[in-house]
């Protein structure tokens, strides 16, 4: 019997020491800003996978080649203010 009581005693207390322990990580971590910090740390693995997102979707739609540019043919001697140039 009084093996039993012992082995009790000593399981509860293992159980009070261990709960003591993982209280008081918690406490530590509250008072550290441990959960501010993983909130931050999340937030910028998002700004990451997203910023590779959008940057891998405009390399994809950006075309490789673009065709050839149509200036507009300048003539020094018009006014454009008086006569505007034809539409091509």
């Amino acid at each position: 019997m009084d093996l039993q009581k012992i082995a009790t005693y000593g399981t509860a207390a293992a159980v009070v020491g261990t709960g003591s322990v993982v209280g008081g990580g918690k406490i530590i971590d509250v008072q550290t800003g441990g959960p501010e910090k993983r909130m931050q740390a999340e937030a910028t693995e998002l700004r990451l996978i997203v910023r590779e997102e959008i940057k891998k979707a405009l390399w994809e739609a950006w075309p490789e080649k673009t065709g050839g540019v149509k200036g507009l043919k300048v003539d020094p001697n018009k006014d454009y203010r008086q006569e505007t140039p034809p539409r091509q």
